[in-house]
């Protein structure tokens, strides 16, 4: 099972902004998180690198606009993004919840088991504007350990929501962007009738956020890392939420 959801609306996580030399010209220098998705000859989506069949492949599901901008979810190149998403484990507003702060090392032994398996599950960045600010899981919920825990249904999909910067947090971006995803989910995926989450119960602005977004609260679930909300964002509901 993915780990838990950090914040999507409160923390202290950011990462670094890059400076610039002296002298006749500038010695200009990408940000962390567009170096994390431009390449030297402009921007790079890539192969997929994950989600294959089980997930209706979210590389291709293409970008949305949003009242915050265009977002697309992007596949995680671990080679690309590895030093990005682990500085976001590393900020300890985040690391409280996903509990994988420490080296480079730590975050890859949790993104590899991912991008390695079966497609039940896609890491993805989340581009806003042109701009990566967040980390993204999408997966089969109902073939996930979290289906023990609830009358899962086949298909139901679950995602896990990093936001990054903390310039990004407290004014509902994360809210927007739940729903743009969950959106995504149901247009991208017709098998689907539900979006699922399980933010920690301890995590109020979290769940605050995916009821902002049109989840509804189901349960309370006991698992093994924490106790968790049950949020569902039902097909049939989601023009009344």
């Amino acid at each position: 099972m993915p780990p838990p959801d950090a914040s999507t609306d409160a923390g202290t996580n950011s990462a670094p902004r890059a400076g610039f030399g002296t002298e006749d010209t500038l010695d200009l220098r990408l940000s962390d998180e567009l170096v994390a998705l431009f390449g030297d000859d402009g921007p790079v989506t890539g192969p997929p690198a994950t989600g294959g069949d089980l997930l209706d492949t979210p590389a291709d599901w293409g970008p949305v606009t949003t009242p915050a901008g265009v977002f697309q979810l992007v596949p995680v190149r671990i080679e690309r993004d590895l030093p990005l998403i682990s500085r976001w484990m590393n900020d300890p507003a985040v690391a409280a919840f996903w509990e994988l702060e420490g080296p480079q090392d730590v975050t890859a032994a949790h993104l590899r088991p991912q991008l390695d398996g079966d497609g039940r599950s896609a890491p993805c960045l989340g581009v806003l504007a042109g701009v990566p600010m967040s980390y993204w899981e999408i997966y089969r919920a109902d073939l996930d350990p979290l289906a023990r825990h609830y009358p899962a249904r086949p298909h139901d999909t679950g995602i896990h929501l990093l936001v990054g910067g903390v310039t990004d947090r407290g004014r509902g971006l994360g809210t927007t962007l739940l729903r743009a995803v969950a959106d995504l989910v149901l247009d991208s995926r017709p098998a689907c009738a539900r979006v699922v989450a399980e933010p920690d119960l301890r995590n109020t602005p979290s769940v605050s956020a995916f009821l902002r977004a049109g989840f509804r609260f189901s349960a309370e679930l006991d698992l093994s890392d924490k106790r968790a909300a049950l949020m569902v964002r039902e097909r049939t509901l989601r023009n009344l939420l």
